[in-house]
């Protein structure tokens, strides 16, 4: 693990904080092995985004949508969370106040014990019908190369992701502005900060009086706003604040 000694301002002002709040973007994700979106060797990088990761793109041929979600899906079933993903759920029981919002769709947040997540790009666990929103329960096996349909309207079935040229929910991105307005302290984590409106956040944050921590690995367009930018992985760094948290307040 890397030896940083953390700025006792910073730890100070984060121990006292009441309302806490963390945005985490694909970079935390690519430390449990997810290629990001922006990775030249990522698996994005290999098709065309607009015809798998569209509505149109999904209505031309949702054989070929269907098949790479459940490649996608094979992968991300089989990553773990990692110390990054561990730390910020341990957050929850540090802080009065303590609210996860995430532009991943993985759900490896939930996976390594954190609740309540905000998701602003939906989750590629669930699927809803294109034509009534009626959510879809059942498993999806495409062994039978049928394609799954809506047992309430018959329309056919998607992943719950937000795809190029759709809103993001309407209120996960209310409560997630929300939390930015009022949040004591604000991480920016794994995010390359260019994908809007999750991007302006910690923008938000800073401007209603919040202290701003950016975590990633490399600099950002907004990394000279920030109080404090750490260019390390989130798995390397946020351990550190976790134990040193504990020690001032006196956790084990």
């Amino acid at each position: 693990m890397i030896k940083i000694e953390l700025p006792d301002e910073m730890l100070q002002t984060l121990v006292k904080a009441n309302n806490v709040a963390v945005l985490t973007g694909a970079g935390i994700s690519a430390e449990s092995g997810i290629q990001t979106f922006r990775d030249p060797q990522g698996l994005w990088a290999k098709f065309n985004p607009v015809e798998l990761a569209s509505m149109d793109g999904f209505m031309s041929n949702p054989n070929l949508v269907w098949d790479w979600y459940q490649y996608r899906r094979e992968i991300i079933s089989k990553a773990k969370p990692n110390p990054g993903h561990i730390a910020i759920a341990e957050m929850k029981n540090l802080f009065p106040k303590f609210t996860l919002i995430t532009q991943n769709v993985d759900r490896l947040h939930q996976r390594a014990g954190s609740d309540n997540v905000i998701e602003l790009h939906g989750n590629i666990v669930e699927n809803y019908c294109v034509s009534c929103n009626t959510p879809f329960l059942e498993n999806i096996d495409f062994e039978n190369k049928e394609l799954p349909k809506c047992k309430k309207c018959g329309g056919l079935i998607r992943p719950n992701v937000v795809w190029f040229g759709e809103m993001l929910p309407y209120d996960a991105l209310q409560d997630a502005n929300s939390v930015a307005e009022t949040a004591d302290f604000f991480f920016s984590i794994g995010t390359s900060a260019e994908v809007y409106p999750a991007a302006n956040l910690p923008i938000i944050a800073k401007n209603h009086g919040a202290y701003v921590v950016e975590i990633n690995p490399n600099a950002t367009s907004i990394s000279g706003y920030m109080n404090q930018t750490f260019n390390y992985p989130a798995g390397e760094v946020l351990p550190l604040f976790i134990n040193d948290i504990k020690k001032i307040k006196g956790e084990k």
